[in-house]
Order: C-alpha cells, then structure tokens, then sequence
C-alpha cells in the first residue's frame, strides 16, 4: 500500500489500520520529504496534543499522526499500556502504510514509545524528537505516579481531555479504564541503561519543560548520553540536541507553538551529520 498524500490546506486523509485486535486510528497530513510521525502522551490524542502544530510542521513534509490504544478515536483492548506494546503498534501500522524509515516525535508517553522505536527497531527512526519523557524512572518527580495512579473521571469532569474522550472514543464509557491503565503505565518497567541511550543510532533531540514532570538534571543527563554538553565553537554542533521551553508545565508541554516548531524543524532540517 503506497501511503496517500494531500496538501496542508487539504483536509487530511484518515483511516483505521486493523493492528491485532486494533483499529488504529491515523491521520495524514501534507507531502514530500521523510514522513514525521507523531505520538500523543497520556490522556491526549491527535487534535489535542498536536492540533496546533501540525499545520507548521506539514508544511513541507508528510505528517502522519495517530491515535494510541484505547485513546482518541482507537479502540481499547485487553492489555495493559506499556511502551513496548505501543511502539509494536506503531510498527504495524507503518508496514500498513508502506512507511519504511520517519522522524518520530513523541510527547510523555508518546516520547517514551518514540525512545523504545529507536532503540528496538533503529532501522525505522531516521530523527528522533523525545518530549517530556524521561528514559528511566529516576528522571521522574516522586510525585508524579501517585498524582496519575489516583485519577478519576470526577476529577476531570468538564475538561477538553473528558469532552474530547466522549466524543471520540469508539466506547465512551470506558473512560476509568484508561485512567486506571494510565496509572499504570510501563509498571515494572526498569529502564533504559546508559548504554542503551548511548547507543541509539538516531540523532535526537530532547525537549523538556523548565517546570516538567520529568527533571532538568535528567534532560542533561539525557543529552550527554547523546554526545551533547560540548564546547560546540572547538568541537562542532553535536548532532542530538536539548531544549528547554521556560514556563512550561509537563501538562502544557507543547503550548508555545511559535517556539516548539522553530525548535523542532530546524531540527529536523539539519543536515544529517556524516557518517
């Protein structure tokens, strides 16, 4: 199946990938160049973690976005939500859309499931954009499982996350479900070592929040696993980058837009480093 095209100002071509027991839901945006995927975090979906931004970033480029298991208009299944579960998806509908190599830009868990693509399966991620997501969880604030594990639908009653489910959702009821799954998001999951960041084969760029859930001493740690945190005027711009947005929350992680697509495409426009 060869992937369909359209233009920014076209309305974008959509459809399900059947992936196991999922629809996945997808969206595509623009053309040419290597296709950008785009992965929501938790709770969110396409339009709302990405809504803004697509337009930028479709501009000269193919964007395919999609909508992760048991989120947006994608069904949910039996199983918990873990990275490697997500990012297998992900490979099946890019072999369902003949998409051989793309950027990845991942936010929360999105960027988790984009870091576990780069290092499990590095022949499909060209560039890799990691948002909001640590790689271990001692990069996270302590209290950031508790906060998420005891969500309940009342407390986000008559937000655009409850509306935007009930809208969406192919089994509006289900809502506690995830949020109980959310709560347990990658549970028993260790980690990646600092050989497997060290590793990865895809330049990377890693965005945090200056209020964030994950750490500022973390994103760093991040970056110096990735060849960053050189003196670039002697030695030369290092291919994987960091950036911090000030006064950003990990909630709104991607809201200064104006920034976020500067950053971002510029990354993904840098020439590809030799060798």
């Amino acid at each position: 199946m060869t992937v369909p095209q359209t233009s920014p100002e076209t309305p974008p071509r959509t459809g399900y990938a059947p992936v196991g027991d999922l629809q996945m839901y997808y969206e595509i945006h623009g053309s040419g160049g290597t296709p950008l995927l785009l992965l929501h975090g938790g709770l969110f979906d396409i339009d709302q973690q990405f809504g803004e931004l697509i337009p930028g970033l479709a501009e000269d480029r193919q964007v395919i976005a999609v909508d992760f298991q048991g989120h947006g208009r994608t069904n949910d299944v039996a199983r918990p939500l873990r990275s490697e579960h997500l990012a297998s998806d992900v490979v099946g509908l890019l072999r369902h859309l003949d998409v051989g190599r793309a950027d990845v830009f991942g936010f929360s868990v999105g960027g988790a499931t984009a870091l576990h693509l780069a290092i499990r399966h590095p022949e499909l991620v060209r560039k890799l954009v990691v948002s909001s997501a640590s790689f271990h969880p001692d990069g996270d604030r302590p209290e950031n499982s508790a906060a998420v594990s005891e969500l309940t639908v009342e407390m986000i009653a008559g937000t655009p996350m409850e509306q935007q489910y009930r809208a969406k959702s192919p089994h509006p009821d289900r809502l506690q479900t995830l949020l109980d799954k959310l709560g347990t998001y990658d549970e028993g999951f260790p980690g990646w070592s600092d050989a497997d960041i060290q590793g990865i084969a895809a330049p990377t760029l890693v965005t945090v929040g200056d209020c964030d859930a994950v750490t500022l001493d973390h994103a760093v740690r991040f970056l110096r696993l990735r060849g960053g945190d050189v003196n670039g005027d002697f030695v030369g711009v290092p291919a994987s980058q960091l950036a911090v947005f000030p006064g950003t929350t990990h909630f709104f992680g991607l809201a200064r837009t104006a920034l976020v697509l500067d950053v971002v495409l510029r990354f993904l426009d840098a020439p590809a480093p030799e060798g």
